[in-house]
């Protein structure tokens, strides 16, 4: 395979919100990224929401916070799931994650086939 097409290269990337970690990886698609890494913050890594009192101070700290369907929707809004390679390192929430990512690519209209 990687004879013929190139590895995808990707950034591992999240900031401190939803809304903010979509704006960087449009910047890193129009400027040459064929993929993206996301980088969860900390509550969502274990499970977490955002609002949980054991994620005081970790929110946003070192990735992107993810609670909610709406959440990954705005975190991919404007990146056709279907075109762009992803990449999520998660491990407890994983389950939980993909039925948001999964979501999200039927809310754009995408087969799931």
């Amino acid at each position: 395979m990687y004879k013929k097409r190139l590895w995808t290269m990707r950034q591992y990337a999240g900031f401190t919100s939803a809304e903010a970690s979509n704006k960087r990886y449009q910047y890193l698609l129009k400027n040459g990224v064929a993929g993206l890494s996301v980088a969860f913050d900390l509550p969502t890594q274990i499970g977490y929401d955002s609002d949980h009192p054991i994620s005081v101070g970790e929110v946003g700290k070192a990735g992107v916070p993810i609670s909610s369907l709406q959440n990954m929707e705005t975190l991919f809004r404007d990146i056709p799931l279907d075109q762009v390679s992803t990449s999520m390192t998660i491990n407890a929430t994983a389950a939980t994650l993909l039925a948001f990512y999964i979501a999200s690519a039927e809310n754009q209209g995408i087969p799931m086939e």
